[in-house]
C-alpha cells in the first residue's frame, strides 16, 4: 500500500539519502588515494584494495538483499545496514593501518549493498504504482549523481581537511537516516523467515560474483593473465557462476529468485542496465584521468569540472518522470539518452591538448541530460512489471548488473587505453626520423632555442630530442583518450536495439494490472 502526504516525502528523502551514503563512497575514496598511502606508509596495490574489497564485497551482497530483507523484513535490514554502514565508516577514517582500512572497508561494503536496491524497493512500493516513473526518478538521483559528485565532494576534503573526513561526514547522515528510517518505514512481511538458508548459493554467489569482480579490478594493474591468481579467479569465477545459476533454478528456497526473469522487460532490462553502468561509470573513470594526465588539472579542479553535468542531471529527472507518467514511451526517451551520450563522447573524442574548461562543459552537460534520459526510463522498464517480493530480488539483480558494467566498463576503457598507447606511439615514432623534413625543422628550431639560452650544442641536442619525446608522449596520451571516448560512445549507440524487445507499456497500464 502506497504512502500519502508527508510520510510519502520524509521515506523519500531519507531513502535516497541513506542510498547516496552507498553510492558517493564507491567514487569518494578515490582521489584521496595517494593521501592514504603516504600517512599509513603503504603501496600502490596495497591501497588500491581500499577500493577493490570495497566494490567485491558490494557486488557480492545486492543480488542477495532482496533475500535478506524477505528473511529478516525490509525495513529491519535497511536500517541495520545503515547503521553497521555509519559505524564502519567512522572505524574507516579512525584506522591505523592498511590491513584495518581493508577490513573496513570490505565490511562498508557488504552494508552498503543492502542500502541501495533496499531504498529502491522502499521507494518503489512507498509511491502509487502509476507515479513509478517519478519514483525512479527521484532514486536516479542518488545512483546517477551520486558516483558524479563524489570526486567533487572527495577533492574538496582531502584539499581543505584529511581524508579521514571522507568517512567522518557520513556518521551524522547516517544517524539521521537511520532514525528516520525506524520513525517512519512501514515494516514489510518476512517471507524468507523461518524458511531454510540455501548456505551452497550463498557460498557460490560469493566465489562466482567475488571472483568476476576482482579480475575486473585487478585485471589490467596484473597484466591480466600474466598472473596465475588472475588465471585462478577467472576460471572459478566462470565455474562459480555456471554452479551457482544450476543451484538457484533447482533449489526451493534460492537466495536469489531467477524465476522473475520470466518479466520480458526485466530480463532485458538486466541488459541494459549492464549498458547504462559501462557508460557511466567508464566516462567517469576515463575524463577525470584524462583531464589530470594530459590537461594538468588537479583533483578538486576535475571534480568541480563534473558537477555542472550532475547539476544537470538532477534537474532533468523529475521531468523525465512526469513525462513518463503522461505515457511517453520509456523506449523513445531512452534512446534520446543513448544518443546523448554518443555526441558527449564523439564531442570529447576530438579533443586536442588546448582544450579547457569551456571546451569541456558543454559535452559534459549533454551527458548530464543523457543520463536523466537513461536511468530513469531503464529502470521504468526493468522494474515495472515487479510486484511484492520480487521488488526486492529485482531491484538487487538490477542494481548488481549496473556495477558489474561499470566494472567491464572501467576494465575494458583501461585495456583499450593501454593497448591503443602502444600503437599510436610506434605510428608516431615513425615520423622521428632524420628523412623527415618536419621533424628535421622542429628537432633544429628546439635546438637553437636552447643553445640561445647558453647551452652547449651537445646538451641542447639532447634537451630538443627530450623535448620532442614529451610531445610524442602527450599526443599518444591524446590520441588514446580520444579512443577511449569513441569507443565507449559506439557501444552505447549500437545497444539501441536492445530497448525495443521491451514490450511497449503505459505505466498507467502497468499500475491497473497490479
Amino acid at each position: 500500500m502506497a504512502e500519502t502526504g508527508f510520510k510519502k516525502w520524509i521515506i523519500t528523502i531519507t531513502v535516497i539519502t541513506a542510498s547516496l551514503l552507498e553510492l558517493i563512497d564507491t567514487t569518494i575514496v578515490n582521489v584521496a588515494l595517494p593521501h592514504i598511502q603516504g600517512n599509513l606508509g603503504a603501496t600502490l596495490e596495497d591501497v588500491a584494495w581500499v577500493v577493490t574489497g570495497y566494490a567485491v564485497a558490494n557486488v557480492i551482497i545486492l543480488p542477495m538483499s532482496g533475500w535478506l530483507g524477505g528473511r529478516f523484513g525490509r525495513k529491519n535490514y535497511f536500517m541495520a545496514s545503515i547503521i553497521v554502514f555509519t559505524i564502519v565508516s567512522f572505524l574507516c577514517g579512525n584506522a591505523h593501518s592498511m590491513d584495518e582500512l581493508v577490513l573496513f572497508r570490505i565490511i562498508q561494503g557488504i552494508a552498503g549493498g543492502g542500502l541501495i536496491s533496499t531504498a529502491q524497493a522502499i521507494l518503489l512500493e512507498t509511491w502509487p504504482r502509476e507515479q513509478i516513473g517519478t519514483a525512479t526518478a527521484l532514486f536516479g538521483l542518488g545512483a546517477v549523481v551520486g558516483p558524479t559528485v563524489g570526486p567533487t565532494i572527495g577533492g574538496w576534503i582531502v584539499e581543505n581537511y584529511s581524508w579521514p573526513w571522507i568517512f567522518y561526514v557520513n556518521i551524522p547522515v547516517g544517524a539521521l537516516a537511520a532514525f528516520c528510517t525506524y520513525t517512519f518505514v512501514r515494516e514489510t512481511p518476512k517471507d524468507a523467515k523461518g524458511k531454510p538458508v540455501d548456505w551452497w548459493g550463498i557460498i557460490l554467489l560469493a566465489i562466482a560474483v567475488g571472483s568476476l569482480q576482482t579480475v575486473l579490478e585487478k585485471g589490467e594493474s596484473e597484466d591480466w593473465f600474466a598472473k596465475p591468481y588472475i588465471l585462478v579467479l577467472t576460471i572459478s569465477a566462470v565455474l562459480g557462476t555456471i554452479l551457482f545459476i544450476w543451484r538457484e533454478m533447482s533449489t526451493e528456497h534460492p537466495i536469489v529468485n531467477f524465476s522473475i526473469l520470466r518479466h520480458r522487460s526485466f530480463a532485458v532490462g538486466m541488459f541494459t542496465s549492464f549498458i547504462l553502468g559501462f557508460g557511466l561509470y567508464g566516462s567517469v573513470f576515463v575524463f577525470p584521468v584524462f583531464c589530470q594526465n594530459l590537461l594538468g588539472f588537479n583533483a578538486q579542479q576535475t571534480g568541480e569540472l563534473l558537477f555542472p553535468g550532475g547539476l544537470c542531471t538532477i534537474v532533468m529527472m523529475p521531468f523525465i518522470g512526469k513525462m513518463l507518467n503522461k505515457g511517453i514511451p520509456a523506449q523513445f526517451m531512452a534512446t534520446a539518452g543513448m544518443f546523448l551520450f554518443y555526441v558527449f563522447t564523439h564531442m570529447l573524442s576530438g579533443s586536442t591538448l588546448a582544450t579547457g574548461e569551456k571546451d569541456v562543459l558543454v559535452p559534459l552537460l549533454i551527458r548530464g541530460v543523457g543520463m536523466a534520459l537513461l536511468f530513469v526510463p531503464l529502470t521504468t522498464l526493468a522494474m515495472a512489471d515487479l510486484k511484492g517480493p520480487e521488488l526486492g530480488q529485482g531491484s538487487g539483480l538490477n542494481n548488481m548488473m549496473r556495477q558489474l558494467g561499470g566494472s567491464f566498463g572501467i576494465a575494458t576503457l583501461t585495456t583499450i587505453i593501454h593497448i591503443r598507447q602502444g600503437v599510436h606511439r610506434n605510428n608516431l615514432l615513425v615520423n622521428i626520423n632524420p628523412y623527415n623534413n618536419p621533424f628535421n625543422d622542429r628537432l633544429h628550431m628546439l635546438t637553437q632555442g636552447f643553445m640561445a639560452k647558453g647551452k652547449s650544442m651537445i646538451d641542447a641536442t639532447h634537451m630538443a630530442y627530450q623535448a620532442i619525446e614529451g610531445m610524442v608522449t602527450r599526443q599518444t596520451l591524446l590520441l588514446t583518450y580520444d579512443d577511449a571516448y569513441w569507443i565507449s560512445g559506439l557501444v552505447m549507440l549500437f545497444s539501441i536495439p536492445l530497448l525495443y524487445l521491451q514490450p511497449f507499456k503505459k505505466l498507467k497500464a502497468v499500475a491497473d494490472s497490479h
